[in-house]
């Protein structure tokens, strides 16, 4: 029996790169749709989440992760976890990836891939709404993508935006969202926000929005005029239109419809740009599916460095 690989973080994120990643996304949109599935567990506080997908010629893996919060107050990670990843052939084992690696790389990634379709090539400013993890993952990514670009980061917390610009050459923080949103040609919101933070008034034609912190049916990050005045997209229909506030709050209210979403990356022929001024609003509403998909590639870079 084959060992399975065990890929770690900084060993495998030093075979990745943003492009490549999103061409993998294209690709893997291009096999038959995939089958997914999530199970939770719980012990008081504390949870156990496994995500698994199947895709017919890419193979299966199951993600697990467990969210145990006390661990903050022992200088702990509150969320760990990894990937298994088998083999679409005979279903061995074929790796377990770094839970944080997939994650990271899913997450930036997911929205890269819209980016590149979706924003106009010649953007030259781009604001992130949010200080976390993810945000400093999407300067990652979104720079080799546009790397003429300057970056602002806003965040509720002013110190927070301040640190994470501090890290970087190109990053500043701002005070004003209003008046940063209004000169933005990217806006990519990153929070934990249940109230929108990002007001459709602000927005100047031509500006791409990439919504991702909303994934709860109870969170929202942009307001009902966002979603209005531009043309709209998901990553997946199955995970975002019955299972996440940003969509299906206003759907549900009748502010649009499941015919104003342009099409998910199963139809990425439609991910284009119809001109300079329009908006375009792009929902990352994560998946199974794309964790599969971004594992496989990690994988099969690991293999031929």
């Amino acid at each position: 029996m084959t060992t399975p690989e065990i890929i770690p973080f900084a060993e495998g994120e030093a075979q990745l790169d943003w492009i490549g990643l999103t061409d993998a996304l294209a690709a893997g949109h291009d096999l038959p749709r995939a089958e997914i599935a999530d199970s939770f567990l719980y012990r008081g506080g504390d949870t156990l989440l496994n995500r698994a997908a199947w895709i017919d010629g890419l193979g299966l893996a199951v993600k697990s992760a467990t969210i145990f919060p006390g661990n903050a107050s022992v200088g702990k990670p509150a969320v760990n976890g990894g990937v298994s990843v088998y083999s679409d052939d005979d279903g061995t084992l074929a790796a377990i990836v770094d839970f944080h690696l997939v994650t990271k790389w899913k997450t930036a990634g997911d929205s890269l891939l819209a980016a590149r379709r979706l924003a106009r090539a010649d953007s030259k400013v781009i604001l992130i709404i949010g200080a976390g993890t993810v945000a400093r993952s999407l300067v990652e990514a979104y720079s080799t993508a546009f790397p003429e670009a300057r970056f602002e980061i806003w965040n509720r917390t002013g110190a927070k935006a301040q640190e994470l610009a501090d890290q970087f050459t190109h990053v500043t923080a701002v005070d004003d969202l209003a008046g940063a949103v209004g000169q933005a040609d990217i806006v990519s919101c990153a929070t934990m926000s249940t109230e929108p933070v990002l007001r459709g008034e602000w927005l100047r034609p031509g500006t791409h929005v990439d919504l991702i912190g909303a994934y709860r049916p109870d969170m929202r990050e942009a307001d009902d005029d966002v979603l209005t005045r531009g043309r709209l997209f998901v990553d997946s229909l199955d995970t975002t239109v019955g299972h996440i506030g940003e969509i299906k709050d206003p759907i549900a209210r009748g502010v649009i419809s499941d015919a104003d979403i342009v099409a998910d990356y199963y139809g990425l022929d439609a991910f284009a740009r119809q001109s300079d001024d329009e908006i375009t609003v792009f929902k990352n509403g994560g998946g199974a599916h794309l964790d599969l998909m971004v594992s496989r590639y990690i994988l099969d870079r690991w293999r031929t460095r």
